[in-house]
């Protein structure tokens, strides 16, 4: 009797240490959820991020994700470089700028693209400036940012529209702010303006003049890692994506809803809270090689870059939902 008991508690405490031990190994421990940090700056393209974290599409995926503000384009480069950052939300002609040397990032995905009915870039008329249709910017100052998206899409949309190189004449003033003051005021009459500050100046008189609506090719921004993020943590990129583009899904789904988060992230101007249509965002998808090769060869013609910058180095498709 007293060996059958001594042979159960044995047993029971060996059962016990096999419980115990596999409680305590990391095996059986919840992984810790990758980390990622986005430089964001204010602006509407980074509307399904905002959702995908609020509605728990990141937690589902088991990553975390950390919004680093940045007021302008080149704050948000500097934080990239100094690796303050994994990704952003950035546009082609940056891309070939950080690639020049040596593939620094790669776009995973398109953020916002241009559609017939919602244009990311366009090119406006100061009001009482006279200028009312293309053919009257012949000549005339367009303020830009130089060496951006701004002044690619200003050079191809007049291109597009049959203007000569020599008909093209831009002015840099690289604010944003300040070109829409400067619109406003007359003092520049005409500016490249990305949408919805667009849409705010023309609600205070601007005159659209093209935009692309008409050649949406040329229209984008997108979401880009760093390359050494993307090979440590491929399958937070590919939840990452799967996220957005569920956000994308809500909110394409319905428009009409986002009207607090847009103002507490200060994407929308005030002034159009409540009046102004979100786009449609995009999903699965990235730019062509096509579109890539267009901005390669306006930066090889302007001195940007000074060597061809491969497509399949700088874009890929392998993280997409």
């Amino acid at each position: 009797m007293v060996k059958r008991q001594l042979s159960l508690s044995i047993k029971i405490f060996v059962l016990a240490l096999i419980i115990f031990i596999a409680a305590c190994s990391p095996t059986a421990q919840t992984p810790e959820p990758t980390t990622l940090k986005i430089a964001v700056l204010p602006i509407l393209d980074a509307l399904p991020m905002y959702v995908a974290q609020a509605n728990g599409y990141f937690d589902s995926q088991g990553i975390e994700v950390e919004f680093i503000p940045v007021g302008s384009a080149a704050e948000r480069d500097q934080v990239m470089a100094a690796g303050q950052a994994d990704g952003m939300i950035n546009d082609l002609v940056s891309t070939l700028l950080y690639n020049q040397d040596s593939t620094q990032i790669q776009i995973v995905s398109f953020a916002r693209i241009a559609t017939p009915e919602f244009p990311v870039y366009r090119i406006l008329a100061a009001k009482n400036s006279g200028i009312n249709n293309v053919e009257d910017l012949k000549g005339i100052e367009i303020g830009i940012s130089e060496a951006s998206v701004i002044e690619y899409t200003t050079d191809r949309f007049l291109e597009a529209e049959g203007f000569a190189p020599l008909e093209i004449v831009t002015i840099a003033v690289p604010s944003i702010g300040v070109r829409m003051s400067l619109l406003d005021s007359g003092e520049l009459e005409a500016a490249n303006l990305p949408d919805p500050l667009a849409s705010l100046a023309i609600q205070g008189g601007a005159v659209p003049i093209v935009d692309d609506s008409a050649h949406p090719e040329f229209g984008n921004s997108l979401i880009s890692f760093r390359k050494s993020v993307i090979d440590a943590n491929p399958e937070a990129i590919r939840g990452f994506l799967a996220a957005i583009e569920r956000a994308a899904e809500d909110i394409n789904a319905d428009p009409s809803e986002w009207d607090e988060l847009l103002t507490e992230q200060k994407l929308v101007p005030a002034p159009l809270i409540g009046s102004y249509k979100i786009p449609t965002f995009p999903t699965g998808s990235v730019p062509s090689e096509a579109q890539w090769d267009d901005v390669l060869a306006w930066g090889l013609e302007k001195g940007l870059i000074s060597q061809n910058i491969s497509y399949d180095d700088s874009v890929t498709t392998d993280y997409l939902p």
